[in-house]
């Protein structure tokens, strides 16, 4: 570019993804700067990424444990992040989120919103100037990227990817934001292609109705009064009617059902053991990247596990009691072991508490190693490493709080730090399909099916007992246990209207227009038609 060629800041924050690398704080800073942006000569048009750039996009949401993925899951009753004495403290960051705290400076809120509208700004282009399935799948992404913007910050923006470099962009309110959703994924999916089992890291068909499910499920929600966000929901029949026919359509597609064992959705091989991941970021095995297509589970593992577990972890975050006691015991989701996986890493699938076990090298010379023999752990001053149920938020020892073990890392990767290991990240689900299905009929569907027969089904391959009837209330503890993890918690949560209730830890409720989080206050400077969310 030329030196005295005239720029113009383009005010959708940033023109690529902002990502995560590692810290030894814990807390990732943005590579690009606290308001990361793009420019673009005069007159000039941005160049079109390729598709493939593109679904790189996807890297913001699986590549570390905070943004997208700690306002989705710490601001609930699963996940909490404690402070350690001084570790983990971050600034209050984690603190902030449990205890609904955050406001317009928040580096998570402010972080999260970036990487969004670069996703935003890459799709569009997409989404606009291709043709055929590449466009098609350009729709699809913008689609899902609005959703969740859409979901958090209740606004989002939009703007040409044609307009004139200055141009600055409209704002779609909530309820125009889920509109156009609807009508853009429902105009792609002719020109996308069906779910084949191999194919699950591209937009398909099935994965433009799960997410067309999940917009008429949450409709209610995203039309509500802004100034009363928190609800009541009034969910309209026809609504419910559209969620039914997508979640069938799905289901129609026998490549894809409940797997009879829960963990093939999310251990190291899921790529080809599971039949329910719809729509995944599939991981590499280079375990040099460390951006989030390597090694996008290797965080979830980093987060909780303790020092001097295999692989190490960094001693942090932690699964509630009152959610570990919502599991009936024999419940595989909450422990199993699991074949070639238990024996090698001492471990479990799914909470740990208690003592920990793992491989214990027989020479004191050396660090463990996958092979030795399995032991029981010590803590850093030598003591048994056992694991409590209760967590503090603030006042804790390093042994404190119930891990997670949600995403089974490759064994044969330990050796490197596991950041090879080739687990992929699932956003859509079978699973959440049946589920949703399930509600929108207590919500006032019509189907042949019932809500009990749909979950007991799943809770049969779980190993959980059947229920005898289902509310609201089972229902959406159900989703708990399926679905922790995943990034679909805060959103259930509010669309069944607790989400602002008290939880441990947190014993007091909190204000209302919390179910929608702040627009940065940075942000509201760059674009005018941006204005604050009622509340803050």
């Amino acid at each position: 570019m030329k030196k005295n060629m005239k720029k113009y800041i383009i005010p959708v924050v940033a023109a690529v993804g902002i990502l995560t690398v590692s810290s030894c704080t814990k807390l990732e800073p943005s590579l690009g700067g606290v308001n990361e942006i793009a420019t673009i000569e005069e007159g000039g048009a941005p160049t079109p990424p390729s598709l493939s750039a593109v679904y790189e996009q996807l890297n913001t949401l699986t590549g570390g444990q905070s943004n997208w993925f700690a306002l989705e899951e710490h601001s609930t009753d699963i996940v909490m992040g404690p402070t350690r004495g001084t570790d983990w403290d971050d600034l209050g960051t984690w603190r902030r989120l449990h205890l609904h705290t955050w406001d317009g400076d928040h580096n998570q809120v402010r972080d999260t919103w970036n990487g969004l509208n670069g996703a935003l700004f890459q799709t569009t282009l997409v989404a606009e100037t291709a043709t055929g399935q590449t466009k098609a799948e350009g729709q699809f992404l913008r689609a899902f990227f609005r959703y969740i913007t859409c979901d958090l910050f209740g606004q989002v923006q939009s703007r040409p990817a044609t307009a004139a470099a200055k141009t600055i962009p409209k704002v779609l309110t909530r309820a125009e934001a889920i509109d156009s959703i609807i009508a853009e994924l429902e105009q792609a999916v002719t020109n996308l292609p069906a779910y084949t089992g191999t194919n699950k890291n591209q937009a398909t068909k099935e994965a433009a109705w799960t997410l067309l499910a999940k917009c008429y499920l949450n409709k209610a929600v995203y039309k509500q009064d802004p100034t009363k966000p928190a609800g009541p929901y009034t969910f309209a029949p026809a609504d419910m009617a559209k969620v039914i026919e997508y979640c069938n359509k799905v289901s129609a597609n026998t490549l894809l059902q409940v797997d009879s064992y829960y963990w093939d959705n999310f251990k190291w091989d899921n790529g080809t053991a599971s039949s329910e991941n719809i729509f995944v970021r599939h991981n590499g095995s280079d375990p040099n990247d460390h951006s989030g297509n390597g090694a996008a589970l290797r965080w979830q593992t980093s987060q909780s596990w303790h020092y001097n577990q295999l692989p190490d972890g960094w001693n942090g975050f932690v699964a509630l009691s009152q959610f570990y006691d919502s599991f009936e015991d024999a419940d595989v989701r909450k422990k199993d072991t699991v074949a070639g996986y238990t024996s090698l890493m001492g471990a479990t699938a799914g909470l740990l508490v208690g003592q920990a076990y793992g491989p214990v090298s027989p020479d004191p010379k050396r660090g463990a190693a996958i092979g030795d023999p399995i032991g029981a752990l010590k803590d850093r001053s030598g003591n048994p490493l056992v694991f409590t149920k209760r967590a503090s938020l603030t006042f804790n020892n390093e042994a404190t709080g119930i891990r997670f073990n949600k995403f089974l890392l490759d064994p044969s990767t330990v050796k490197d730090g596991a950041w090879g290991s080739a687990n992929e990240f699932p956003f859509l689900r079978i699973s959440d399909v049946r589920l949703m299905k399930a509600e929108a009929i207590m919500r006032g569907g019509t189907d042949a099916e019932t809500p009990l027969a749909i979950v007991n089904d799943i809770r049969s391959k779980r190993r959980a007992t059947a229920l005898t009837e289902v509310n609201f209330t089972n229902l959406l503890a159900e989703r708990g246990r399926e679905l922790y993890m995943e990034g679909h918690r805060r959103t259930d949560m509010i669309r069944f209207g607790v989400f602002n209730d008290p939880v441990e830890e947190r014993a007091s409720a909190s204000a209302a227009h919390k179910v929608v989080y702040p627009i940065p206050t940075v942000s509201l400077s760059s674009n005018p038609n941006l204005k604050q969310n009622f509340g803050y």
